[in-house]
């Protein structure tokens, strides 16, 4: 059958997206490939359409077990019954049962953390998988926007499972970050497809305001009287939640919140409203949007400041998939810049976490089973899941794990030194990336240039609506007059004082 054809048939598309038919082709005829496809062109049916004609398993890596939920879903739906995901979602009785019969499953998806276990790979191996892809590649990457200390085993595990074919897919990587996927996953041949970032559809404002106030007052405004759906991007999960409050106490109830937080089957629910345009407006996290495959996403709002271009990039990318126009805003105030800052600064484990976890390990004079440790330190001390993964690889590059106990006469003296040196110049790379983003708020340029240039791309400007430094017309975005809501809102002078002569009546 030609691929046109099983295209077709399985998929119910009638022709391919940009780059997909020619990264299909490569796998089929043997190639390992290395493909750089904007947000919302398609990535998945890279993978899941070669599965169809291969007849062995395809692995695909995914670094979150919500974006591997929902896809493992979104092929359920679609009537794939050969399908698992291998996450901490799975009961253990579920998990040896999957592993035992691995071999039936047409899609394994599994974390990277889980194919640490030396289990999990033996059965991957007796499997005898015909496709290991490696999703949101750029976190092998020191130089990725969302760097994995885990994806670095990926290589090894590659070659233990036979060297199958691979696939290494990403949204967002500069020409730094292809030549580290290609040197970490060690490729001997990998045959490249990189297409341009630019989604010309989507236009680009910055709005500069003087406070938070300002910010809540602009907000307001653009989701009364922008087309939706759409999305606002926010830096912490409060703020999610704050927005959503105050959207409906101002009279906008299809909407609701969507962060890390939440249970997975509540996540999984508006998730699915959202898809399913129960709702029009999603106050998130960037927990959401990878693998929402929503197509009429008319706006993105950036409430907070992002702190690279990468996930700006990301982001945005979730609006306008049906290539029809769709803007993105960027509310900035000064004291974005603090707070930016402070988020760079507690992603990373500080000194002193560094300084107990190996203390108290170092403690033990018997080795402790990786569960027991890893509960102490996430349920009865406190610390973050992100940190303790840091600390863990180092445990596991110094080769202090060993059949998944931690083995603490083996924890070297310049261990914490090295932690922190790492710690250190991960946080310099950070707060490089985020002056970068500076320069693009700044810019009294093309926007689409900068941001462009910034991925090694020659950008230029659109014709029209490009963005606010080029020339954009905000009513091509606005709803019409059958679309509008019965409220817009008016300030915060005017709002109060029909909300005191509704209390009067």
């Amino acid at each position: 059958m030609k691929i046109e054809q099983l295209l077709q048939k399985q998929f119910g598309y009638s022709q391919f997206r940009l780059g997909q038919k020619e990264i299909i082709q490569d796998i089929l005829t043997g190639h390992n490939v290395l493909a750089v496809l904007p947000t919302g062109t398609g990535k998945s049916l890279c993978y899941q359409l070669p599965a169809y004609l291969l007849n062995r398993p395809v692995l695909i890596v995914s670094p979150l077990i919500s974006l591997m939920e929902d896809q493992v879903q979104q092929l359920k739906a679609s009537g794939e019954k050969r399908v698992i995901a291998l996450n901490s979602f799975l009961q253990q009785e579920e998990k040896q049962r999957a592993l035992k019969n691995l071999a039936f499953y047409r899609f394994i998806y599994a974390s990277p953390e889980i194919l640490q276990n030396a289990v999990v790979v033996e059965a991957l191996k007796q499997a005898k998988v015909g496709l290991f892809v490696v999703d949101e590649a750029h976190c092998i990457s020191q130089w990725g926007h969302d760097f994995r200390l885990d994806y670095l085993q990926l290589g090894d595990i590659w070659k233990e499972l036979g060297s199958p074919l691979c696939l290494a897919l990403t949204g967002t990587a500069t020409r730094e970050v292809v030549e580290d996927i290609k040197r970490y996953l060690s490729l001997p041949a990998v045959n490249e497809h990189i297409y341009s970032m630019n989604r010309s559809n989507i236009a680009m404002k910055v709005d500069f305001v003087a406070s938070i106030e300002e910010k809540k007052e602009k907000l307001l405004m653009y989701v009364s009287e922008l087309q939706g759906p759409g999305i606002i991007y926010c830096s912490s999960r409060s703020w999610t939640e704050a927005l959503t409050q105050l959207l409906k106490e101002n009279g906008i109830q299809r909407v609701q919140y969507y962060h890390g937080g939440m249970e997975p089957n509540e996540r999984m629910l508006v998730q699915q409203q959202f898809l399913e345009n129960q709702l029009d407006i999603i106050c998130c996290t960037s927990a959401f949007g990878m693998g929402v495959n929503k197509s009429n996403v008319r706006f993105v709002i950036h409430f907070h400041t992002p702190t690279q271009l990468e996930a700006y990039v990301q982001e945005i990318g979730r609006s306008g998939r049906d290539q029809r126009n769709s803007i993105a805003i960027l509310l900035y105030a000064e004291g974005d810049d603090d707070f930016a800052h402070s988020l760079l600064e507690i992603e990373l484990p500080s000194s002193d976490t560094i300084l107990y976890c190996l203390s108290y390990l170092r403690s033990h004079d018997q080795a402790i089973p990786l569960k027991q440790v890893e509960s102490h330190f996430l349920y009865t001390v406190g610390v973050q899941e992100t940190h303790w993964r840091f600390i863990r690889y180092y445990l596991y590059r110094e080769n202090v794990v060993e059949n998944e106990h931690v083995e603490p006469w083996k924890i070297p003296e310049s261990l914490h030194e090295t932690i922190v040196t790492a710690v250190n110049k991960r946080l310099r790379n950070k707060h490089d990336k985020y002056r970068a983003m500076k320069g693009f708020i700044e810019t009294k340029e093309c926007r689409r240039h900068v941001l462009l240039g910034y991925f090694d791309e020659t950008g230029k400007s659109e014709l029209e609506n490009c963005c606010d430094c080029c020339g954009l017309d905000l009513e091509n975005y606005k709803k019409t007059n059958g679309e509008q809501e019965q409220w817009t809102f008016q300030g915060w002078e005017l709002e109060l004082a029909r909300l005191l002569r509704q209390g009067e009546i």
